[in-house]
């Protein structure tokens, strides 16, 4: 049976797609046994591949805001994983990063959710997480994460980049409504004890 170090070794190690990245692998990954909360987003921008952390940026500044967690917590918190659809930064495009490689998701997905068991609930952050997780009847991002079911184990939510200002203008509703609800999903998760 895969332990869960092992399979991160190797998920570290992964060279899948390394001739489609312009930096060279670095897979980004966070996961931990006792993780009751999954943050699942697309793939590490530039900052987040230099730096080798998650979310290490203006997206995460937002992300941690969202969820109302300090910058230590998000980092050493074993109760909080963070995988993304594609684990090393794809390269740029005309207007932004690139698609998450399509690669990782199918290689890596299933064997580290097997080794967290614990996950109560896992945050879909963008199309690219919502699309591949999820099987529904809505029309787009923001029907979806105005209106997805409360208690389900997912909990769809816009990409927190700073290219999105646009977006949360046009939809107050999302701090209104969808935050409150959102923080009040994770405490319980990650309360101290």
């Amino acid at each position: 049976m895969e332990t869960l170090t092992a399979l991160l070794s190797a998920v570290r190690g992964c060279q899948l797609c390394a001739e489609y990245l312009p930096l060279g692998p670095r897979p980004i990954v966070i996961a931990n046994a006792s993780a009751r909360l999954l943050i699942i987003g697309q793939a590490p921008g530039m900052r987040v591949h230099e730096s080798g952390i998650p979310w290490n940026d203006p997206s995460g500044d937002r992300l941690r805001q969202w969820l109302a967690i300090d910058r230590d917590q998000f980092y050493s918190d074993t109760r909080l994983a963070i995988m993304p659809m594609g684990f090393c930064y794809p390269g740029k495009g005309r207007s932004g990063d690139l698609p998450p490689r399509k690669e990782c998701a199918p290689q890596w997905h299933a064997r580290l959710l097997a080794q967290m068991p614990a996950v109560d609930l896992v945050l879909l952050i963008g199309q690219y997480a919502q699309n591949y997780y999820l099987q529904d009847n809505f029309k787009n991002l923001t029907d979806r994460v105005q209106n997805y079911p409360p208690n389900s184990k997912f909990f769809p939510l816009p990409h927190p980049s700073p290219r999105n200002q646009m977006w949360l203008r046009r939809n107050p509703w999302f701090e209104c409504d969808v935050l409150p609800r959102l923080r009040e999903r994770i405490a319980p998760l990650l309360e101290t004890i």
